[in-house]
């Protein structure tokens, strides 16, 4: 089996330990869950399948029943913990825990990694702004950035983004950026990116009263639309970024950075031919 390190779906280390017993002997759900002390043959089967949720006294039981101990016993833990969490919130919490925990054992969780990454617009921002500023410190790269940015935050984000492959510090002191993208799993990449995206937005209506007009670009509509119209539409917008992106990567005289939110949401709730009645019909 891969080390628990290598998780982020508790249900999956959980099958993975059952197939790999049953691979080496005789091994089934019922013995699983004896194993365990659960009355239920089947209840762990139900738990991987995720048509139930393995409950706050079986982390105990289950940790035990396949010998997980110190760290594993805990990160296990904070798996279950992660993955039975009911709003983004607790989501969240709990990856950064998982990030702690990993930190005080010197282990790293790319997962927890891309989450920091994504959590602060500082971190993207310094990330694109270093390499433009040779030999800067952390306090001239602080004073660039518009909203306000502590010196000890931008040179904690430098380390971070050095220790995490995201920029590579050369022997002159300057920052360089790696090929390297920050990936994760598919639970915890759109996470980091809901809380980045709601940050992003809050700078945006900074911009709108602080910036001037000739540096920036607002515009909107709103219009009546269905599903088939809001597909193309999307479609459309991705079309625009990836040109966007394009062009950013032909620029060669970088001066500023900049943010580009695309935003298409819900005004309304849907209407049904119901909500079209004439009033007063019967």
């Amino acid at each position: 089996m891969k080390p628990i390190i290598e998780y982020n779906d508790y249900r999956l280390y959980m099958r993975d330990f059952y197939e790999e017993r049953k691979r080496t002997s005789y091994f089934t759900w019922r013995e699983f869950a004896s194993l365990a002390g659960f009355v239920s043959p089947t209840y762990l089967k139900l738990v991987c399948d995720g048509n139930t949720r393995l409950s706050k006294p079986g982390i105990a039981k289950v940790a035990r029943a396949m010998g997980l101990e110190g760290f594993d016993y805990t990160y296990f833990g904070l798996l279950v913990k992660f993955g039975n969490a009911k709003s983004a919130t607790e989501k969240e919490e709990a990856l950064r825990e998982l990030g702690r925990e990993a930190s005080m054992n010197k282990i790293r969780i790319l997962d927890a990694d891309a989450f920091r990454f994504y959590e602060t617009p500082a971190c993207p921002i310094v990330r694109e702004l270093a390499p433009l500023m040779p030999q800067a410190d952390p306090s001239k790269i602080a004073d660039k950035i518009r909203e306000k940015t502590s010196a000890l935050n931008v040179r904690e984000i430098l380390q971070f983004l050095v220790k995490s492959g995201l920029l590579v510090k050369t022997g002159d002191g300057t920052y360089e950026q790696t090929e390297k993208s920050v990936k994760g799993s598919k639970e915890a990449i759109p996470l980091a990116i809901r809380t980045m995206n709601k940050k992003m937005a809050a700078l945006a209506t900074r911009s709108i009263e602080k910036d001037p007009v000739e540096e920036r670009n607002f515009s909107g509509v709103t219009m009546g639309i269905d599903e088939s119209a809001y597909a193309r539409i999307v479609d459309v917008i991705n079309d625009c970024r990836k040109k966007v992106i394009d062009i950013a990567r032909e620029c060669q005289n970088i001066n500023q950075v900049y943010r580009l939110n695309l935003q298409l949401f819900p005004l309304t709730d849907k209407i049904s031919k119901r909500d079209c009645k004439k009033g007063g019909q019967q």
